[in-house]
């Protein structure tokens, strides 16, 4: 495998540093982070994995109505 080497500050590192599991190279978690192209696929195993409360989902389907009248209003938080 060819390699290159390249300079980071020392905030850099400290962020890979920090993202790096056991058994892990800097490289995958480059690759890990930076490379990987997400997919619908991947897009369903988040959801699959989310949890939301009923309150949430009726304030999100209130903001989508909402917007559906008045496209050019901002969110109110």
């Amino acid at each position: 495998m060819a390699v290159k080497t390249i300079t980071i500050d020392l905030a850099a590192y400290e962020i890979l540093a920090r993202h790096k599991g056991p058994g892990q190279s800097f490289s995958d978690v480059i690759k890990e982070r930076l490379g990987r192209q997400f997919t619908g696929k991947d897009l369903r195993a988040i959801v699959a994995r989310i949890r939301v409360s009923d309150h949430v989902l009726d304030a999100i389907d209130a903001q989508v109505r909402a917007r559906r009248c008045d496209r050019a209003r901002s969110v109110r938080l």
